[in-house]
């Protein structure tokens, strides 16, 4: 379960002061994949930041009681100057994985091959991207979070993180940001509406689109 209890987010910017969420209280419950929507600004990707716990609310709590992953592919928290290898090893040691097994399957699946063991700083954006979805796959989450990104690579890489990802999902939940929303209804059962710094949570994942249609208007 993920618990928003009063969470209030501000941004303060050369003294403008930009209100993203305001004492926003929801539940999003284990079994269930959830689409979060809104119009651009509304503070999607502020929210799933939220979520994992890569940003903290100016007010309020965010309760986690499953393991949440980062969001998917993202390479944010990658140290530039640590090489591929060392960033990997000591990420799983923050999680309390075996670093050897993390590595030996990042290894593989990322086919990054002897640019492992250079900094992260030298690396093209694909790379940068291969070995961050191959971290997201390498450690289990109860629930993965997803902003617009689903693959990466060329045909056959985005291929094999197709079928990985299937697995993973068949024992996590996710929740994810699309503009597509197509993909919105074939990923999620519920959805979240973002409106004026309040989070509407729905059941049916229909009726969230159909708001976000008359939003977008």
């Amino acid at each position: 379960m993920i618990r928003f209890e009063n969470v209030t987010k501000v941004y303060k910017t050369d003294g403008h002061r930009r209100t993203i969420l305001e004492q926003a209280s929801f539940t999003l419950k284990p079994g269930i994949s959830y689409g979060i929507l809104g119009i651009n600004g509304a503070g999607k990707s502020t929210t799933m930041r939220l979520i994992a716990g890569t940003e903290e609310p100016t007010r309020g709590l965010v309760k986690r009681g499953l393991r949440v992953s980062w969001p998917l592919g993202f390479g944010g928290g990658f140290h530039p100057q640590m090489t591929g290898r060392d960033n990997v090893k000591f990420i799983a040691r923050i999680y309390g994985e075996d670093p050897k097994r993390v590595l030996d399957f990042v290894e593989d699946f990322s086919e990054l091959g002897s640019y492992l063991d250079v900094p992260i700083r030298t690396y093209s954006s694909g790379m940068n991207a291969r070995l961050a979805f191959g971290m997201s796959m390498a450690i289990p989450f109860d629930c993965y979070l997803i902003d617009e990104v689903t693959s990466v690579g060329d045909g056959r890489f985005a291929r094999r993180c197709e079928e990985v990802f299937s697995q993973r999902r068949k024992h996590a939940d996710v929740i994810m940001i699309s503009h597509s929303m197509e993909v919105i209804r074939a990923w999620c059962t519920q959805g979240i509406v973002l409106l004026n710094g309040r989070a509407i949570v729905y059941e049916d994942v229909n009726d969230a689109i159909e708001v976000y249609h008359r939003l977008n208007a």
